[in-house]
């Protein structure tokens, strides 16, 4: 009996760790338990690790009650200072998703990693196999109000359209007036929502990508007197009222138009997850709000033409979109089209034997369904989807705003001779009051001209070249607008990919449209440029006469334009300053550079008068350098708290 217990004895202390003196039951503790708003800090913090190793992470759930696999986001313990030991602290702010959030610990081994799990950079996906511990639940504070506020024109004078997410969906308002303590207007909203069965494909319809959205409250606000700083507030008594947010109403003969023009921004989370965030969008939106706070009492636009979240069926990044676009959406339009990473799936209604190699699965089943109804763009555009998923909408419509008339089409759905959008382009071009807005912009996402070495989407640019490029001739645009390329390029004056001459020496000059690829908001894959024909491997980019301007700095664009001339400045976000400048005149005419004819004297003054260049340019002198010092402290802080070891190198080719 004696010799069976001793065998058993030294089997326990064979099979069970001694345990040392220092170690402890591993925990996890969350602060503050209950968070007022989206955007504010938890700190997690942890300790009684044994052996840490740098593949142990803490993972980021929620609903709290989610299955191991079905994280939102995860983040290594080792990017906290003195992980070794066992214990560390992270803080990063979260986004309301309208329900609890929990948190768990994992040890994770490097012989455990499985190359067939990988995330969109081809980086593994963590293990779950050891769960550590685990938190109590966090959750945000109720009555605080409706989040995701953004502003839309309905095509309209006197009006603005606002839009915003509850978590009940129960009755809601928006309160205006000219006063911020005297918000006397009242205007009603409509409610939408979609639901998991309505998307099209994974991960959108599956757990590991489907969260619930919400409910959509959609209202507008009506009899705006012209040129007006409105205040408002979004909510109800039961449900809480939002911060009060503030816009300048538009004007119907202003002769002035502002507007911040990009594509391809997508969002930035303070963790990793299943696909690419794009941390430069955070810059973008800063600069962005810096114009916005320079041009004062001045009604402005913003225009994302595709690419906008980059959620790819991940559907808590458009809640972390809305939320950090925010600052600026709720104070200026926000005006969007579709882009491919909003809309294609395998079985999209429009797909020609042509585009085989054009449409597949980027929008990682959504079938632009959270597009359509968490934006509501003027015009009543639509095309079924062939499920029962809801219509897709926002594909194509127009507005003047100003002195500009803005045209937005869809590149993903059918824009050939015969279709409703071709139509709707026709007859929209050939209706422009030229008078009343000398100057015309169309904006779609694919583009009809680049020189990046990307030959998928051929087929469509060939087809665009055919079909609308002699609509856009014809009808004299001023400005031809692209995304998709996340790179900035500026072309001549271009019909048949001939440049029109710029009569800067008298000669006779054509007003042929100026292309401009923007997609250079936050994406961060980067093509190459087109190679010598010749020399395909050679790193030898040759720039044709056609493309004047070629860029890889993040940015945006900044339109400026009065009745006589339209200037566009290309923004850099690693310093907030103008490194590109074209000018257009009314009449066509095409300038390098700024015009210093004194013909143009009287243009000059009108933006002078209204402090325009001037509040520019002392902003972005002053408070350039107060953005771009909050920013690299972000950057820096962001690269400490969440490096990645060294195995996990980013492969940026999610598009070829």
């Amino acid at each position: 009996m004696i010799r069976w217990k001793l065998m058993l004895v030294l089997t326990i202390l064979y099979l069970v760790p001694p345990f040392s003196s220092s170690s402890t039951q591993p925990s996890i503790s969350i602060t503050p338990k209950v968070i007022p708003k989206s955007g504010d800090p938890i700190t997690i913090t942890w300790s009684g690790i044994d052996s840490p190793v740098q593949l142990d992470w803490v993972g980021i759930y929620s609903p709290a009650n989610s299955s191991n696999d079905n994280f939102i986001g995860y983040v290594f313990l080792s990017s906290s200072p003195g992980w070794e030991s066992g214990s560390g602290s992270i803080t990063i702010p979260l986004v309301n998703l309208r329900s609890d959030y929990q948190f768990r610990i994992f040890h994770w081994d490097a012989s455990e990693i499985n190359p067939k799990k990988h995330d969109h950079d081809h980086n593994p996906i963590p293990g779950t196999r050891h769960l550590l511990a685990q938190s109590e639940l966090v959750s945000f504070e109720h009555g605080r109000g409706p989040e995701q506020v953004h502003l839309a024109l309905t095509g309209r004078v006197g009006e603005m359209r606002v839009l915003f997410v509850t978590h009940d969906g129960k009755e809601s308002f928006v309160k205006y007036g000219l006063t911020r303590n005297k918000l006397l207007k009242v205007a009603a909203t409509q409610v939408s929502r979609y639901e998991r069965e309505d998307m099209c494909d994974a991960p959108a319809n599956e757990s590991i990508g489907w969260r619930d959205p919400g409910f959509i409250h959609d209202g507008v606000m009506v009899g705006l007197d012209e040129g007006k700083r409105y205040y408002y507030q979004v909510g109800s008594d039961s449900g809480g009222w939002s911060t009060t947010y503030s816009f300048v109403s538009q004007t119907g003969d202003s002769s002035q138009t502002i507007a911040f023009l990009f594509g391809d921004m997508g969002t930035a989370t303070p963790y990793s997850t299943f696909v690419r965030i794009q941390e430069e969008s955070v810059a973008t939106i800063n600069w962005i709000s810096r114009d916005i706070e320079a041009i004062g009492d001045k009604p402005a636009l913003i225009s994302h033409i595709g690419d906008i979240s980059y959620a790819r069926g991940y559907s808590w990044l458009w809640d972390n979109f809305f939320n950090q676009i925010e600052p600026v959406a709720s104070k200026v339009p926000y005006h969007v089209c579709i882009g491919n990473h909003e809309y294609d799936w395998p079985s999209q209604p429009w797909k020609p034997d042509w585009s085989y190699a054009v449409y597949g699965t980027d929008g990682g089943g959504e079938c632009g369904v959270p597009y359509s109804l968490r934006f509501h763009m003027p015009g009543n555009s639509s095309e079924p989807t062939g499920t029962r998923a809801p219509a897709t909408r926002n594909l194509y419509y127009s507005f003047d705003m100003g002195v500009v008339h803005f045209v937005y089409f869809s590149t993903e759905t059918d824009f050939l001779p015969g279709s409703k959008q071709y139509g709707f382009l026709k007859n929209d071009l050939e209706l422009v009051d030229r008078k009343k807005t000398p100057f015309v912009v169309v904006q779609g996402h694919r583009p009809m001209y680049t020189t990046s070495y990307e030959s998928r989407d051929t087929p469509l640019r060939e087809r665009l070249l055919e079909h609308l490029e002699p609509l856009f001739v014809k009808n004299k645009v001023t400005l031809a607008l692209w995304g998709h390329v996340h790179r900035y390029e500026r072309f001549c004056p271009l019909n048949n990919f001939t440049c029109g001459s710029l009569g800067k020496n008298g000669e006779e000059w054509k007003a042929f449209p100026v292309h401009l690829v923007i997609g250079m908001a936050g994406q961060d894959w980067q093509p190459i440029w087109q190679p010598r024909p010749t020399h395909l491997t050679d790193p030898i980019f040759p720039q044709p006469v056609r493309s004047l301007y070629r860029g890889g700095e993040f940015g945006y664009i900044r339109l400026v334009a009065n009745m006589k001339k339209l200037t566009l400045s290309y923004v850099g976000n690693h310093d907030g300053e103008v490194h590109d400048t074209v000018e257009i005149m009314a009449s066509g005419q095409v300038f390098n550079g700024f015009v210093n004819a004194d013909a143009d004297a009287d243009a000059d003054a009108v933006a002078s008068r209204g402090g325009l260049q001037s509040t520019f340019s002392l902003y972005v002198k002053i408070g350039s350098l107060l953005v771009l010092g909050a920013f690299i402290g972000y950057v820096l802080g962001f690269v400490s708290r969440f490096r990645k070891n060294d195995t996990w190198t980013p492969v940026k080719n999610e598009e070829m």
